[in-house]
């Protein structure tokens, strides 16, 4: 008899997977309220206008841009007659939020364009990733956790199509900024969106910023390890040079404007076991290790 395999959020946290550096790319967002269902690849399989689908697949590919549909924890699978979008920008210094409504899929073209419609909003925005027909870890992990954003936070939190890093659900994306978090329980995640409220992250399940390459992302983690500021902004990356030997150089302005430098080096590490729920192989997944840190926090 085959033994049952585990959950891949299970058997990541285990095995003790890293979840440093492990946000995916993304400087912009675009948020598509649509209550549902949702396909396995939701912009292509949740019965989209097909024009509109592939030109929302085609921003992303040249934006360096990320789509998502999203609902309010709870809501019921039904034809909405309007709904909202959200645009955000997830660079650093240029975080912002546009939001609107549209009542036809055609009017989305139109956020895509320069300028955007719609108004500012200064409201974070709480993504929980509860994309069960992606990977089943997202829904059974997932929704404990919208459920209570949505009690503390009702306007601010949404369930949203697959983010990434099903294996680190329950996953949290906070918006402008970008900043993902994994493995949390309903009460971390209440403890990551207070901190963020007060203008600082929580280490212990950040994953990264969707703005940021994975190198930068790994040397901006060992440095808040290093020096301990917790500040949203702290660490901001100057410069991000690749090295010999998969090596990283990685130049960031610490506290008090003086220079960081982290060198990091990247390797491929065999998991043994398949990465998400839905794989049937065995992959590998990059990891990042700490040269040096220099600057103030730790002598190289």
């Amino acid at each position: 008899m085959t033994a049952r395999r585990l959950r891949c959020s299970v058997a990541a946290e285990l095995a003790g997977d890293p979840m440093e550096a492990s946000a995916p790319p993304a400087d912009r967002w675009l948020l598509v309220e649509h209550a549902g269902p949702w396909g396995r690849h939701a912009i292509t399989e949740s019965n989209l206008d097909p024009v509109v689908a592939a030109e929302l697949v085609r921003w992303t590919r040249t934006h360096r841009a990320r789509v998502g549909l999203i609902r309010r924890p709870g809501a019921p699978h039904r034809t909405l007659k309007t709904g909202r979008w959200y645009l955000a920008d997830a660079r650093p210094g240029r975080e912002a939020i546009r939001t609107g409504w549209y009542s036809a899929e055609t009017q989305l073209l139109d956020v895509l364009g320069e300028p955007a419609p719609g108004e500012p909003s200064e409201e974070p925005i709480y993504l929980v990733c509860t994309h069960g027909r992606h990977d089943t870890c997202c829904a059974l992990r997932g929704r404990p956790v919208a459920d209570a954003l949505a009690r503390a936070f009702p306007e601010r939190t949404w369930e949203c199509t697959h983010i990434g890093g099903d294996r680190f659900a329950a996953n949290l994306v906070v918006l402008p900024h970008g900043l993902y978090y994994g493995r949390l329980q309903p009460q971390h995640a209440l403890e990551v969106v207070n901190l963020h409220e007060s203008g600082h992250v929580d280490p212990r399940w950040l994953r990264g910023r969707s703005s940021m390459v994975a190198p930068a992302q790994a040397a901006q983690h060992h440095a808040r390890q290093a020096g301990g500021d917790t500040r949203i902004d702290a660490y901001r990356v100057l410069s991000c040079e690749p090295q010999q030997q998969g090596e990283w150089l990685v130049c960031m302005v610490g506290d008090g404007g003086g220079p960081v430098e982290v060198t990091v080096r990247a390797w491929l590490h065999d998991a043994g076991r398949p990465l998400t729920c839905s794989a049937t192989h065995p992959d590998r997944f990059r990891m990042f290790d700490v040269r040096w840190v220099r600057g103030g926090l730790v002598d190289p």
